[in-house]
C-alpha cells in the first residue's frame, strides 16, 4: 500500500515522501495516529502544500536556533556540587542541572537537548553538547566545582 508521511519517520522516510508499506503497518499504525495519508491525488496536492508550510516553518526555526547559538556562544556553566575526597562528587551533574544553570543565565532550554554521554561525577571542566536544533548544535563548556561548606 502507498502512502504519503506528514511526519518524518525513523528508518521509513521524510515528510511527504510516498512511501510503499504493508497494508497492516498503514492501517494500524500510520494512519490512525495521523503519521500518513492514503496515496491519492488530492491527498498529494494537500500534503505538498503542508510540507511548503513546513518548510518555511523549519526555515524560521533553524534562523532562531542559529541566533540563539550565537548569543550562547559566550556562556559557560559553573556548577557548585559537594564533593569528598579525590574530587569525586556526592551524586553527579545531570543534565537537567546544567539546563536548570542554563535557564538561571536566561536561556530556556529543555533537558532533552542537553547531550550528555554520562552523568558528571568528578570535578573538573567538561564540553557538553546542547542541540537546539536538529541541525543547530553548540558546545557549552561546564565547570564543576566544589562546593563550599
Amino acid at each position: 500500500m502507498e502512502v504519503i508521511l506528514r511526519e518524518e519517520i525513523e528508518k521509513l522516510g521524510r515528510r511527504g515522501d510516498v512511501v510503499k508499506v504493508t497494508s497492516g503497518y498503514a492501517r494500524n499504525f500510520l494512519l490512525p495516529k495521523r503519521l500518513a495519508v492514503a496515496a491519492t491525488e488530492s491527498n498529494k496536492k494537500i500534503v505538498e502544500q503542508e510540507k511548503q508550510a513546513h518548510l518555511r516553518r523549519e526555515a524560521k526555526e533553524i534562523g532562531d536556533a542559529q541566533d540563539l547559538a550565537k548569543l550562547m556562544g559566550a556562556v559557560a556553566v559553573t556548577i557548585a556540587h559537594k564533593a569528598g575526597e579525590n574530587d569525586q562528587l556526592f551524586g553527579s551533574v545531570t543534565a537537567q542541572d546544567i539546563a536548570t544553570s542554563l535557564e538561571k543565565q536566561g536561556f530556556n532550554v529543555d533537558r532533552r537537548k542537553v547531550h550528555l554521554e554520562e552523568p558528571i561525577k568528578a570535578l573538573g571542566d567538561y564540553k557538553v553538547s546542547v542541540r537546539l536544533h536538529r541541525e543547530v548544535t553548540i558546545e557549552v563548556p561546564v565547570h564543576v566545582v566544589k562546593e563550599e561548606a
